[in-house]
């Protein structure tokens, strides 16, 4: 994802600081390294908003803010991606959570209903409570370590692929006789 993509659609740390609710954050908001758009800090972003997305706690906005806090990254993107469960896909990922966890306890998995509602979950929560966490804690620290290495590696890629590109029009500039450092 480009960094004029992204500066585009995340708010300013200036207009949230002018807003009278904020109050006792306004400090916190007010970190630089918690809005800019570096490798290394949107690649925490990154990896803070995947491992709380896969967590099935509440307040999971407010985990992915402190710990892009902890981790110098920046602090929109690890709040936004959060949402990638929503309600439309959280009983899928937790469902799928739930299985790897099954899975790696040993345990044959509970098959789920047709048609999947919050009485059944509160019905079998003492049984699939130890599967759904161990099993969302492991794809949580696998999807964080790996978005983590791949945003990395994805930027490295587009910096130098943008680095060849300048040197190539260089060059081409320099063969019809014109300076490299007009336009």
């Amino acid at each position: 994802m480009s960094r004029r993509l992204l500066q585009r659609y995340l708010p300013r740390p200036e207009s949230l600081r002018k807003r009278r609710p904020l109050g006792l954050p306004k400090r916190f908001i007010g970190d630089p390294t918690l809005w800019a758009l570096s490798r290394r800090g949107v690649a925490n972003a990154v990896s803070v908003g995947l491992f709380c997305a896969l967590l099935p706690i509440p307040m999971q906005m407010a985990l992915a803010a402190i710990g892009a806090y902890w981790w110098r990254a920046n602090l929109p993107l690890a709040a936004s991606l959060v949402w990638i469960t929503n309600p439309l896909t959280m009983p899928l990922i937790f469902y799928g959570n739930y299985r790897v966890g099954a899975w790696l306890l040993g345990d044959k998995p509970r098959m789920a209903p047709a048609s999947l509602t919050t009485e059944w979950v509160t019905d079998r929560l003492i049984d699939i409570l130890p599967a759904l966490m161990l099993g969302s804690l492991a794809v949580a620290l696998t999807a964080a370590t790996f978005s983590n290495v791949a945003v990395r590696l994805i930027w490295r890629w587009q910096v130098s692929r943008n680095w060849r590109k300048r040197a190539q029009k260089r060059k081409a500039k320099k063969r019809q006789g014109t300076p490299a450092h007009k336009k």
